[in-house]
């Protein structure tokens, strides 16, 4: 058994995001897309000049 001290900061954290998802769940889970999202999703990705990359999102956001 791998003991708290020997883990990385990252694998600290991957641990407790994976033991609140199973303690919490996805609120979102089984729940499906309208036709009228799915649509609107698929018109804004036509336009690629309006798309950042998770780069760009993880340093506005942090």
């Amino acid at each position: 058994m791998v003991k708290i001290k020997d883990l990385t900061v990252d694998d600290l954290e991957y641990l407790i995001e994976q033991k609140v998802l199973e303690i919490l769940g996805d609120p979102d889970s089984g729940l499906e897309l309208k036709d009228e999202f799915k649509a609107e999703l698929r018109e804004r990705l036509k336009n690629s000049s309006k798309r950042i990359s998770h780069q760009e999102v993880v340093k506005r956001v942090g």
